[in-house]
């Protein structure tokens, strides 16, 4: 990663920042109604160690949804695109269940299992991150070009060398860009569990307590620790893409 990578996000960020201020300013908006950047250091200052202890409550459930989400996409993914049948199958069942609204499915899982926060929480980022993987992995697969296969075949490759040799690098790239939208879908299943539940721990929860206290200020500062967790998972994931994927990346041309 070059200076130039680097600067760029880091002066958009500013940018974002600074229109806000002035958004805030030019309608003179009290705090109570719009908290400006310049309200939330007073707000992390005052309730760093509470960030620190909920961030990481979020970040590891977060974190352990995903590699579950991964894991069973994969293979969901894998499953349908080696088998028409199964991809005719179960393509009805995922989108039915993706066009579900997860907001309506927190409150039943939190009654299913009543005082297992964590478990709750894991199983909601899980549920609502998995399906792009799947979907993807299932488009890489099934769009495999024959010839390669058959060519292949032809020099006695076996089924799993052709899985290794061609289907799996040609999965990567649509594995990792699903894996990009997979990451802030399981940051708001995790919080959406943390600010509906009773139990509920995590800066969700942190989020709540200012909304019920009207601190906006803190509600703010939430909203923005939760960004840059995001943020940084991200590019986690783009770090890792350069390693397993970083042959598929072209420079955009025109």
């Amino acid at each position: 990663m070059n200076l130039r990578n680097i600067l760029v996000p880091v002066a958009a960020i500013l940018v974002f920042g600074i229109l806000w201020e002035l958004l805030v300013w030019a309608n003179d908006w009290p705090n109570y109604v719009m908290a400006s950047p310049s309200d939330l250091p007073p707000a992390y200052t005052q309730y760093w160690e509470l960030f620190i202890v909920m961030g990481w409550q979020t970040l590891w459930r977060t974190v352990v949804g995903l590699v579950l989400a991964i894991a069973f996409g994969v293979f969901l993914g894998m499953i349908m695109g080696f088998s028409r049948l199964m991809r005719d199958a179960l393509y009805p069942l995922l989108v039915g269940f993706n066009a579900i609204p997860k907001a309506t499915v927190v409150p039943i899982v939190a009654l299913l299992f009543v005082g297992d926060h964590n478990f709750n929480t894991i199983l909601i980022a899980f549920m609502i991150s998995f399906f792009p993987i799947a979907v993807s992995v299932s488009i890489g697969l099934s769009t495999l070009e024959p010839e390669y296969r058959d060519i292949l075949r032809s020099l006695g490759a076996s089924r799993t060398t052709i899985f290794w040799k061609i289907a799996l690098p040609k999965t990567l790239p649509e594995f990792f860009g699903a894996l990009k939208v997979a990451v802030t879908l399981a940051f708001i299943g995790t919080n959406l569990m943390e600010i509906v539940s009773p139990h509920g721990r995590g800066l969700g929860a942190l989020f709540d307590s200012g909304k019920t206290n009207s601190d906006y200020p803190l509600m703010f500062a939430v909203l923005i620790a939760l960004a840059l967790m995001g943020i940084v998972l991200y590019y986690v994931v783009v770090a890792l893409e350069k390693i397993f994927a970083g042959w598929a990346e072209r420079s955009p041309g025109y």
